[in-house]
């Protein structure tokens, strides 16, 4: 470990240790942004926003006016539903980046698996062919039986021709 930091300039493994972080940095972000694009697109994100809201416009409306916050017809609100807004467009837009590139690796897996099938079963059928002819050259049992008899019948035929001693 010692020599590994002796050998290169200070500052050289400082950027080197930085960019590695910032890869990985990266992918920590993307992953957090996704939870959170997941968690706005869930029924109890909704149901929390609109708990929100109600609270909040009952608590304007009916709340004293020296303790209502939002003073100008729920400016304030809209402001914050819009920086939410303005927050949550950009990380579902990530977390919709980030399954597309997963959706294009997966497509070319898929892809190489399907290709390596086909050669696969090519091969096979490569293989049964080559199969079936060897089966066809085989002598088979009736082949050799037939020509054993035909054999004997001319050993039969020569030993009648000789005559007998």
């Amino acid at each position: 470990m010692a020599e590994r930091l002796l050998d290169r300039p200070k500052g050289e493994e400082r950027a080197l240790r930085l960019r590695r972080r910032g890869k990985r940095d990266s992918d920590r972000e993307g992953q957090w942004a996704e939870s959170i694009a997941r968690f706005l697109g869930t029924p109890s994100f909704i149901l929390w926003l609109t708990l929100f809201v109600v609270a909040w416009i009952l608590w304007n409306t009916l709340a004293p006016e020296n303790l209502r916050f939002d003073q100008w017809g729920f400016v304030a609100l809209t402001l914050m539903l819009s920086l939410q807004a303005s927050y949550a467009a950009p990380l579902i837009l990530l977390a919709q980046n980030r399954q597309a590139d997963r959706d294009r690796v997966a497509a070319e897996q898929d892809r190489q698996r399907a290709e390596r099938s086909l050669a696969d079963t090519e091969y096979l059928a490569r293989e049964v062919a080559s199969l079936r002819q060897a089966l066809n050259e085989v002598a088979t049992r009736d082949f050799v039986r037939s020509e054993l008899r035909a054999l004997l019948e001319e050993l039969r035929d020569e030993d009648e021709d000789q005559p007998a001693k």
